[in-house]
């Protein structure tokens, strides 16, 4: 099973992972880790960090040869912005007297449970580790996830259907053409837009929002549309509560930062309708098997994979951070003031998709293994293969 840990501070001087629990024999490559980590760099909105850091990550362990060998894999980022830090962030000489004390918390940041929590007479400690920056070393571990399911025919994708007051309603038609090549084709054509839209009239309306709100000192969120394809029927169980594939997608999506909502397909939507408007008729096609002609359940039925494209949506708010104050205070003197501006995005919906596609990869991965087992690649291939033909000739009459 794959499982991974980051570490690192935003200002530090680099971001590291550990990924445990990757196959033997994945072919991986260091240009494709960091493509991922440039995606994860772009979109329209980002701020002044994006034009410091060039995100490359260093290999240190569990690849040779430029395939996988079993072993932990672990990663590096190196912060390029660690040099203007080297006093306020120095792990052991102390700066402490002459480096300045945060203590008024941003609303809506984990600024303020974060410093009660931990103790610290400076939010500074809150801020570094909390920051979104560290989705960087998520991204890098997740590639590799990424490239394993994609060597299975399993690809993952996103795009941004919403910003701000913007929504981007997009052709089903479109979106389905997309998918039926896979869904790093619909990546590719949402990476073509600054916003990742599909729609160019939404794009454009996308763009002047965020460039409204960064003249008005305020930030932006919106909707993030994930979807991976070529998932077989059966991953995940009904068996017990933290096998089922749903939450475990569901808290790997929400556990982004600024993520406040997810759901599985159009969920809420959904809820709204009588269910002989909701569920997805089943028909048996000769030589096919089975299909549906809607997707409405997201891929997902009693939690486990119908064989459909799975699609998740996620809800991301506003960054706390923002030029224009809202009300808080000083803990220091416990005086009401208005919040502190730390350097900071105007919109990164965009950016949090490519972490959303990252952060799904080790969670299907994880599926499969608990699914089929196996410790080299081919030997998970074959057993995938043979099960999705059984699936089929037993269905396609």
């Amino acid at each position: 099973m794959i499982r991974y840990f980051t570490a690192g501070e935003s200002h530090g001087p680099a971001l590291s992972a550990i990924i445990e629990g990757m196959p033997a024999g994945v072919a991986v490559s260091r240009e494709e880790i960091d493509l991922q980590l440039r995606r994860r760099q772009q979109g329209y909105g980002r701020g002044g960090r994006m034009k410091i850091e060039q995100d490359s990550a260093e290999v240190l362990s569990g690849i040779r040869f430029g395939k996988t060998i079993g072993s932990p894999i672990a990663l590096v980022i190196r912060n390029r912005d660690w040099e203007n830090w080297t006093d306020k962030m120095a792990q052991f000489e102390s700066h402490e007297a002459t480096t300045e004390k945060i203590t008024i918390p941003r609303p809506g940041h984990a600024d303020l449970a974060g410093r009660i929590k931990y103790g610290f007479n400076d939010i500074r400690p809150v801020i570094d580790r909390s920051s979104a920056r560290e989705t960087a070393a998520r991204v890098a571990a997740g590639s590799l996830a990424r490239t394993f399911l994609c060597q299975l025919g399993i690809e993952i994708g996103s795009r941004i259907s919403s910003i701000g007051p913007v929504t981007d309603t997009g052709s089903d038609k479109t979106i389905s053409a997309l998918l039926e090549k896979g869904a790093e084709c619909l990546a590719g054509a949402a990476d073509r837009s600054e916003v990742r839209m599909l729609g160019k009239k939404a794009e454009e309306d996308a763009i002047a929002a965020i460039d409204l709100a960064k003249e008005r000192g305020d930030t932006l969120g919106g909707i993030i549309e994930i979807y991976i394809t070529g998932v077989p029927v059966g991953l995940g169980s009904y068996v017990q509560h933290d096998r089922r594939l749903d939450s475990q997608l569901a808290a790997a999506v929400m556990a982004i930062q600024a993520i406040k909502g997810v759901e599985i397909g159009p969920a809420f939507e959904n809820a709204r309708k009588p269910g002989s408007e909701v569920h997805d008729a089943l028909h048996l096609v000769k030589g096919e098997g089975v299909e549906r002609p809607t997707n409405r359940s997201g891929g997902i039925e009693g939690s486990m994979s119908s064989g459909e494209t799975i699609h998740i949506r996620a809800a991301m708010k506003p960054i706390s951070s923002m030029q224009s104050p809202l009300q808080s205070f000083d803990l220091a003197t416990l005086q009401p003031v208005l919040s502190r501006f730390e350097r900071s995005d105007t919109c990164a919906v965009p950016a949090a998709g490519v972490v959303a596609e990252a952060v799904v990869a080790p969670v299907i991965a994880n599926a499969l293994f608990e699914k089929f087992g196996g410790d080299h690649l081919e030997e998970i291939r074959n057993r995938l293969n043979h099960y999705r033909e059984a699936v089929r000739s037993a269905f396609s009459g």
